[in-house]
């Protein structure tokens, strides 16, 4: 097994890079065990109702999102290694409280804590990695890590179909706790990384920037906006691809898992081969052209599948799917390598945060996107989709390219 990790280059040298996708893989198992397994549960056995489930939830996106860059701003002050260790053993105690809620508001409350410490982890592990590892391997291990979660994840659902067999309150102690250890586990491998010069992410920034100083950075926001814009693959691969399903009759109803299937497979295989080259602000942006072309082809694809009959739709959605995957791929390398290589120095934090908003984005507004396009306008809205991502590629690298190096300097003039 190992000599196949090390073949597709999923497995880091020894050293910080190692230990980030250690914890990678054991943040994505406990998170796959309860999210694939949790919405049943707070159903059947905590008695809460599926709108009070997804109010909760969507209240919880919301405390999630408003925190991020503040939490950016004290990672560059108090070190992002200290802040993400800290969130992950603060997941630990909240998750082994969740069996606890008896209610609506105890369950929002506690679904609202969570949301914080896990929206603010990205940019605090995407800075983190920043500060352990040169540029370039932060990069490819950025990839790695991607490619771990994958795995993991996979594992952590597979092991729910086992607890949902039988859903009560002593599966639903064993779920929380299991994935309770995990976070333990990641935050006491976290607390004890260092880079081999000491150089590490703990280290107090003393810049007196002003408060929202990315988000005064027009350019940046701006590449943050498209490269969300481009994110919403994701959205396209859960959401869109089912409701075209059902709604258009373009393929059978069981094709759906073979599409979450195929896109982890992808993924896990291809993410560090296809994101070289991202360690630069021309080569990010080239990749996010990439991904715009490419997800275009994908949507234009998927329009033409429901003409097709059962078995040319089913072949054009499989192929659809393969083309997203390989631009989420090339979006998501563009992506870190545009976040790592753009802000000043001693401001990651902050502007790791501020691009996480894109995503945040994306999430609010991809599922009633996607919906109204794909359902409401057929094939049509998958064709408008894809001149939105041909175009934010294109925009995306002429944002990047246009001037990034002099407004990095810029800015880290101002900083000091």
């Amino acid at each position: 097994m190992r000599t196949v990790l090390r073949s597709l280059d999923l497995v880091p040298a020894a050293g910080p890079g190692r230990r980030m996708v250690f914890v990678t893989v054991v943040q994505s198992g406990g998170s796959g065990l309860f999210l694939t397994s949790s919405a049943v549960f707070f159903v059947r056995v905590v008695g809460l109702e599926p709108g009070q489930v997804g109010l909760g939830l969507s209240l919880a996106g919301l405390a999630g999102f408003l925190v991020t860059v503040p939490m950016g701003r004290l990672a560059d002050r108090h070190g992002a290694r200290r802040l993400l260790a800290g969130n992950h053993l603060a997941l630990a105690l909240l998750f082994s409280l969740y069996p606890l809620a008896g209610g609506f508001p105890s369950f929002a409350a506690l679904a609202s804590l969570i949301a914080m410490a896990e929206i603010s982890a990205s940019p605090l592990r995407s800075a983190t990695l920043h500060a352990l590892l040169p540029p370039a391997e932060a990069v490819r291990t950025r990839a790695q890590m991607r490619s771990a979660f994958n795995i993991g994840f996979l594992l952590g659902a597979g092991l729910a179909a086992v607890v949902l067999a039988a859903p009560s309150h002593a599966t639903f102690w064993a779920v929380c706790l299991a994935n309770a250890l995990a976070q333990a586990v990641c935050g006491l491998a976290v607390w004890r990384l260092r880079s081999p010069a000491q150089a590490d992410s703990d280290v107090p920034r003393t810049g007196r920037a002003p408060l929202g100083h990315a988000l005064r950075d027009t350019r940046f926001v701006l590449i943050t906006i498209a490269n969300g814009v481009l994110e919403l693959h994701s959205t396209v691969l859960t959401l869109g691809l089912p409701l075209w399903i059902v709604s258009r009759r373009a393929a059978p109803a069981g094709l759906v898992s073979v599409f979450i299937v195929v896109n982890t497979v992808i993924v896990v295989m291809l993410q560090v081969r296809l994101t070289r080259g991202a360690d630069s602000v021309a080569g990010a942006a080239a990749l996010q052209r990439r991904a715009g072309v490419v997800l275009a082809a994908g949507c234009a694809v998927c329009a033409i599948s429901s003409g097709l009959g059962p078995a040319g739709g089913m072949i054009a959605l499989v192929a659809g799917t393969v083309i997203l995957s390989v631009g989420e791929i090339w979006q998501a390398g563009g992506g870190w390598g545009l976040a790592f290589e753009l802000p000043p120095p001693g401001r990651q934090g902050e502007y790791q945060a501020v691009f996480g908003l894109g995503r945040g984005i994306a999430q609010f507004l991809g599922p009633a996107l996607i919906t109204t396009l794909v359902v409401g306008f057929g094939a049509l809205g998958w064709l408008t989709l894809a001149a939105l991502f041909l175009v934010t590629g294109f925009v995306c690298r002429h944002l990047a390219v246009g001037g990034g190096p002099r407004r990095t300097a810029h800015l880290a003039a101002e900083v000091g």
